[in-house]
């Protein structure tokens, strides 16, 4: 067990170092909860300085809570468009209308009420209580089982729930009274400046002394963690669908099903290619991929001839990677016969239900994945 004295350290020193060398970040100017919720959600699997433009922009089109469950889901997306991640924009929506329709459009402080908002996990719910109320909780992210685990010595895998419940407990022996909201932020702080994962900046660490992982040399070994698995491949044939008459001068764009990866934004029509015996598209022969593009949007009710290969791109998701490769394509006109067994043709002609004719302006209109904003920049650059 961890004596007192030890944290007594620990948060005295960590507490005094943060007044000095805590960052000047927008979130932090104000103790409005709901800016701190948006850079909570906005700061999970991305950068400080990634994250800070995105903030800024959503605040000033979203100031208030109200502002933001009153959105359409599409502008709120558009202005998300480049974070990723995009389930947690929706679940941010979600939960603003829960506030507004729940607590009168004022954030709620309750463990149990914050924890039942939408896209709010025990992280998230500990950051908002602690850092915007200034209520003792526990926000256990990776930095700071980092930390833990070095100055602490636990030699246990972060990623169990046994080993994140044992540091939440921990956590909450640590916070000097009145003072949640400044030592969260200095745990995340000094996890993400000096308890580095790699190489971590020790000699200048305020709580190095007794850090237990330094004095044991093990500081560059911990925390334990096990590896996730790699993300699998997916090959995808990807159609720049370029349109005639009076559509010339406009390419096709298709919206997302509304639940599922990257649920209701835009895309470039794509199909999937079974990975069979192990061959990619990159394998294969130009005319080979382009016959099959042809056949399988036409079974969807696109009916494109495909010209040649643009480019490949990839783009790695958490638990997928496209590996796609882009081909230029017009559209065809075709006999109804030829369309039996697909959607009517009709709905891509005029735009109508999920698809788009767009010209090059018209992309600030729609929010598109990364992967297709690089694929249509140089696209529409060439």
């Amino acid at each position: 067990m961890h004596n007192t004295e030890h944290k007594r350290y620990f948060s005295q020193e960590l507490l005094d170092w943060y007044e000095i060398n805590k960052r000047d970040l927008p979130w932090r100017r104000h103790r409005d909860p709901y800016y701190i919720w948006v850079s909570e959600i906005m700061l999970q699997q991305t950068r400080v300085d990634t994250v800070i433009p995105y903030f800024h922009r959503f605040i000033e089109r979203f100031p208030t809570i109200q502002s933001l469950a009153d959105a359409p889901e599409d502008d709120v997306l558009k202005c998300w468009e480049g974070l990723g991640y995009y389930s947690r924009a929706r679940n941010l929506q979600a939960a603003a209308r829960q506030v507004t329709e729940q607590y009168d459009g004022v954030m709620p402080s309750g463990k149990d009420e914050v924890s039942g908002l939408k896209g709010i996990g025990p992280y998230t719910s500990g950051a908002i209580r602690s850092i915007a109320f200034n209520i003792p909780a526990a926000a256990v992210d990776g930095n700071v089982m980092r930390v833990l685990s070095r100055y602490f010595l636990i030699e246990e895998d972060i990623m169990k729930v046994k080993t994140r419940t044992k540091m939440e407990e921990l956590v909450l022996t640590l916070v000097p009274d009145g003072r949640a909201s400044d030592f969260t932020q200095a745990l995340m702080e000094l996890g993400a400046l000096i308890c580095t994962p790699k190489s971590p900046k020790c000699l200048v660490c305020p709580v190095m002394e007794h850090c237990s992982a330094r004095l044991e040399g093990k500081e560059e070994s911990l925390p334990i963690k096990t590896k996730a698995k790699p993300p699998r491949p997916e090959y995808r044939l990807t159609a720049i669908v370029e349109g005639t008459g009076v559509h010339e001068g406009k390419i096709l764009i298709r919206k997302r099903p509304a639940a599922g990866l990257l649920a209701g934004m835009w895309e470039l029509p794509h199909v999937i290619v079974p990975a069979d015996g192990g061959s990619v598209p990159a394998a294969m022969p130009e005319e080979t991929a382009m016959v099959g593009l042809r056949d399988a949007l036409l079974e969807e009710g696109i009916p494109v001839q495909p010209i040649g290969h643009v480019m490949d791109a990839e783009h790695t998701f958490s638990h997928i990677q496209w590996n796609m490769g882009v081909y230029r394509c017009k559209w065809q006109d075709v006999p109804p016969a030829a369309l039996q067994a697909a959607e009517s043709a009709a709905a891509y002609e005029t735009g109508e239900e999920n698809f788009r004719w767009i010209h090059v302006q018209d992309m600030e209109r729609y929010a598109f994945p990364n992967v297709f904003i690089r694929i249509l920049k140089v696209y529409f650059s060439s």
